[in-house]
């Protein structure tokens, strides 16, 4: 499997390569590589670290180290939570939601704004992002002028990583992409459009966002993933005990029990990579903990180092940290701030704000 083919390259460079970058220019395609070096390999010379940078375009679109157009937007208020249900006939029951507003969103009646769909991870649902930190991450990114106002709506997702069940009962892929978005752009007043549309989501939930970003670009503009919980293979046979018996039964309801193995590499995203030319225009931003206690690193780098190898724009960092909410609480900034900088790019709606750069993803 070809997969399997790429994992040893991936474990003899994850000691060189911590954060890579790859865009799309006018001219080409863009990559920015740093590689952290021990500092006795540089002669005791000041720093601890060598960057090297590969140009190859002029374009900039993502957050590591580019410049956007216009005035910094002014602090913003900030925003306020409202949670709600939407009736699905799909799935036969009422989904959960919570959706952030920006201050604003009441006043300003006419103005539209982009969304942004945040996908809980497991054992979580719709209040989490709010509850758990997620809404104060924004709300510092507003206030402190980096990013202008747009929608993050988090729906109720259970234990379904956003797919339908092999078994067909949990249709969630079909009630998401058919009854929920639809539902939010007649509630709220959202700009319909793929361009003004993000997905995110961190461990499962940056599965689910990878997953529906790669199968709906017709829907969604751009997907941002932390975390996300991507396995390149599966041991022949599949263990009942540890990590990997604690797999199969997190995994036996969406893929089946025993686990369908192919029905599992027809959602998986690093399947779906292969075949980008179905994601065409599809702004990817994706990164993970290089401690990550489940191992989901190894998967993400596998998912960098394919979309690389066929020239897909996107941007990957490889951070230090694990799983989880301490590392969200970090590094989620960066993904909001990617989508912001997306939206941004697709135009502005009436008294939207437009920021005038954005920080550099970093690896420490």
């Amino acid at each position: 499997m070809r997969l399997l083919r790429l994992l040893p390259q991936i474990r003899s460079s994850r000691r060189s390569s911590a954060t890579k970058t790859v865009r799309a220019g006018r001219q080409g395609v863009q990559a920015v590589r740093v590689i952290t070096m021990p500092w006795r390999v540089l002669g005791f010379a000041l720093g601890t670290s060598l960057v090297v940078v590969l140009a190859l375009g002029p374009r900039l679109t993502s957050v590591a180290g580019a410049e956007a157009a216009g005035d910094a937007p002014p602090s913003a208020a900030p925003t306020s939570l409202q949670c709600g249900t939407v009736a699905s006939t799909i799935l036969g029951r009422s989904v959960s939601y919570c959706v952030a507003l920006p201050a604003d969103y009441n006043s300003s009646t006419t103005t539209r704004y982009p969304t942004l769909y945040y996908l809980h991870g497991l054992f979580e649902h719709e209040r989490s992002w709010g509850d758990r930190g997620g809404q104060q991450i924004l709300n510092g990114l507003l206030e402190s002028g980096q990013a202008g106002e747009f929608l993050v709506v988090c729906p109720d997702g259970g234990k379904s990583f956003y797919v339908n069940s092999f078994d067909g009962k949990e249709r969630y892929e079909d009630f998401f992409v058919k009854e929920f978005v639809p539902s939010i752009d007649r509630m709220y007043r959202t700009r319909a459009e793929p361009a003004a549309r993000g997905l995110s989501g961190d461990s499962m939930g940056g599965y689910g966002a990878l997953h529906l970003g790669m199968r709906h670009p017709d829907l969604f503009g751009s997907v941002s993933a932390q975390s996300a919980a991507l396995l390149p293979k599966f041991p022949d046979p599949l263990p009942t005990e540890g990590r990997w018996g604690f797999y199969a039964r997190v995994l036996s309801g969406p893929f089946g029990s025993p686990l369908n193995e192919t029905y599992f590499d027809a959602n998986n995203p690093l399947i779906l990579a292969e075949h980008p030319e179905q994601f065409s225009g599809l702004k990817l931003y994706f990164d993970c903990g290089d401690h990550d206690r489940y191992g989901f690193q190894e998967g993400n780098e596998l998912l960098d180092r394919e979309l690389t190898e066929k020239h897909v724009p996107h941007e990957f960092h490889l951070r230090e940290g694990d799983h989880g909410w301490s590392y969200l609480s970090q590094y989620m900034k960066y993904s909001l701030l990617f989508q912001w900088h997306c939206f941004e790019q697709a135009g502005h709606p009436a008294g939207a704000r437009a920021s005038k750069s954005q920080p550099e993803g970093r690896t420490r």
